[in-house]
């Protein structure tokens, strides 16, 4: 990682930090459309435990525990992840539920083929480079079992804060204090090489709204 790159990350992690801080809860309890999604997509796979990136305050995560499923949360926020803690006591699911602080760029500490299924909402478009980003995927797929899915979503550069604020390069753009990597379909196209890519599939979410792809891509067997 550059020193730029290392000094955005930093500055990002701070202000997830103090935004979580400052708004518990603040994507609501609802769990995300994309989850839902998610979960009987990994239902058909016969998945078990499922590996949330990027969990927050893990509204999704405890939707997935819900649903019967074995959730391991992680985010680079203890914040957020003590609010979730704190949720899934409250709901019951505490039980089924485990979390780690851990920062994608980093490698995963699991074993590989450990995994049944992984999700990661609106993860991947953070403030990562390229580079990053095509390493965190051969980490889930690491970490994958074959006929393992990856359900992920991304804001792409359709979007209408593409290009806005302040650029930094590697169509990273900064608006309102987030930094958001915008994505091209091929760099979809080149995360699934290697696997199946089962479906790209276009929405939106919010008020704005985010225009987002939800990407599924399954290991072979």
């Amino acid at each position: 990682m550059s020193e730029s790159e290392q000094g955005l990350a930093e500055v990002q992690r701070a202000h997830w930090q103090r935004t979580y801080g400052e708004h518990p809860g603040m994507y609501g309890e609802e769990p995300s459309e994309p989850a839902i999604r998610a979960a009987a997509v990994f239902r058909a796979a016969d998945a078990r435990e499922v590996l949330e990136l990027g969990a927050g305050h893990g509204r999704d995560a405890l939707y997935f525990a819900r649903e019967g499923f074995s959730v391991m949360a992680t985010d680079f926020s203890p914040v957020g992840l003590d609010q979730l803690r704190e949720a899934a006591a409250a709901q019951g699911v505490a039980g089924r539920l485990t979390t780690a602080v851990h920062d994608v760029r980093e490698p995963q500490r699991l074993a590989d083929a450990s995994v049944d299924a992984v999700f990661a909402h609106m993860l991947l478009c953070m403030a990562l480079s390229t580079q990053e980003i095509h390493a965190l995927v051969a980490e889930v797929r690491r970490v994958l079992r074959p006929g393992g899915a990856f359900v992920y979503t991304v804001r792409h550069t359709e979007d209408a804060h593409y290009q806005v604020g302040t650029g930094h390069g590697d169509d990273i753009w900064e608006h309102g204090g987030f930094a958001v990597h915008f994505f091209p379909r091929d760099l979809v196209d080149a995360l699934a090489k290697s696997w199946t890519l089962d479906e790209v599939a276009a929405f939106e979410e919010g008020g704005l709204p985010r225009r987002l792809w939800r990407v599924t891509q399954t290991v072979p067997r």
